[in-house]
């Protein structure tokens, strides 16, 4: 969420920033700050008021103790009137309250300065590619047709124990998937980061906190009976461990990662581009997530896009990364870092990994903040990425690594596995 202080410092550059993201925001934005001028109002009358009955409260038990019975009870008479006067103002505060963060809510991130004006996919901007899509001597098969050739995911047995985007992974396709969730959680291990295995379902709060709630409602497996939400990410719990913290100093940075299935509803979705492994329902995903000092968002960013990097190397994939434009960023983000691998079998390019930045968007939703050196508070900053979705990974894997015999395993798997190839 953003910060109203900035809505009321600096108007004009956030409707120059979310015009970045197509949304013409001056409407909404008088509306927040029409009412919070009648919040501000409100409270310093209530605020006046309370004072006011202190000090009544106190010249009243004067003049009973000084026997002024009737001077005491015209006093009373007036506290009265105050009091309901403050009541009122009270309710009015708190419905104004809930009014502007409602308001407030409805409105995306501020995109940064790096982030170009775009309405979709297609102006996103390419910033890194490596790597060279493999040769085929023979007609490579689709990911869909080589798990029901070698035996690795039934998707047919998803939909009937499930329903579609739910497969079984059998076999070596159980053990690869498998190997690929501890490659990714060693090498995140190594990085620094301390891993958690966090909770597969949120309160609503929590889905709030990161900014799931309210926009992504829809996409959300539900369990009303207790209010739970389904993950569609572990960003959600691991963010929402400090939820309501407060670091002692400004000495902190926290690295933490987490293995977790991930739900997802994807309504709307069909056709060829959802095919086999490329949008499922449930899926496994390593994320890795990162709580920093403002002055360090940049470094960290920096450091995530080039750790992805890294894995996609080892891993032998070609792949590109993309910096995405207004209109195709998230909702809490200010600042997003895709990367997509190549799939030779089906010529086009997959999303494996985003990597963003929120600045104090999700930290002030989550009352997330530190003390500064004057004994000062200040939002924190966070960020998060996908390190990473398994689904188009292992897809890109039994693609590329394809040839007329089998399967080839990447050889940074090896150690995790009883074999090497799939045939």
């Amino acid at each position: 969420m953003l910060e109203i202080n900035t809505l009321r410092q600096s108007k004009e550059i956030v409707i120059k920033g979310l015009a970045k993201r197509n949304l013409h925001a001056e409407k909404i934005l008088d509306e927040i700050l029409k009412k919070d001028s009648e919040w501000r109002g409100a409270k310093t009358e209530m605020e006046v008021i309370s004072a006011k009955l202190n000090q009544l409260s106190k010249i009243i038990g004067e003049y009973f103790q000084q026997g002024k019975q009737k001077e005491a009870d015209e006093l009373k008479n007036e506290t009265g009137e105050l009091k309901m006067r403050e009541s009122e103002l009270k309710l009015h505060v708190e419905e104004l309250d809930i009014q502007i963060s409602n308001l407030m809510y409805s409105l995306p991130n501020i995109p940064n300065e790096l982030v170009k004006q775009g309405k979709s996919a297609e102006d996103n901007e390419i910033i890194f590619e490596k790597g060279e899509a493999p040769l085929y001597n023979f007609d490579p098969l689709p990911h869909w047709d080589l798990v029901k050739k070698y035996n690795l995911i039934d998707f047919e047995l998803g939909v009937k124990v499930t329903g579609a985007g739910f497969p079984f992974y059998i076999g070596k396709g159980a053990k690869l998937q498998r190997a690929l969730i501890q490659f990714f959680l060693d090498e995140a291990e190594k990085e620094g980061y301390t891993e958690y295995i966090a909770p597969f379902m949120v309160n609503e709060a929590s889905a709030t906190g990161t900014g799931q709630l309210p926009d992504k409602e829809g996409q959300m497996y539900h369990s009303p009976t207790d209010d739970f939400y389904l993950i569609p990410t572990a960003e959600v719990p691991l963010t929402n461990i400090y939820r309501d913290v407060v670091f002692p100093s400004e000495d902190f940075s926290i690295k933490l990662t987490g293995y977790t299935p991930c739900f997802r509803r994807e309504a709307g979705s069909y056709g060829k581009d959802v095919r086999g492994l490329n949008r499922l329902h449930q899926f496994d995903k390593v994320e890795i997530v990162r709580i920093e000092h403002p002055s360090n968002t940049a470094r960290a960013l920096d450091e995530m896009v080039e750790y992805v990097k890294k894995l996609l190397e080892k891993l032998g994939l070609q792949f590109r990364i993309l910096r995405l434009c207004g209109g195709d960023m998230g909702f809490a983000s200010a600042l997003t870092y895709d990367f997509e691998v190549y799939s030779a079998a089906q010529q086009k390019w997959l999303e494996v990994s985003s990597v963003s930045r929120f600045d104090t968007f999700q930290s002030n939703r989550l009352k997330l903040r530190f003390k500064t050196a004057d004994k000062k508070t200040q939002l924190c900053h966070t960020l998060n990425g996908s390190a990473l979705a398994l689904p188009r990974i292992l897809a890109s894997i039994l693609e590329n690594f394809q040839d007329q015999n089998g399967i080839q395993i990447p050889e940074v798997l090896h150690k995790y596995l009883t074999f090497s190839r799939i045939d």
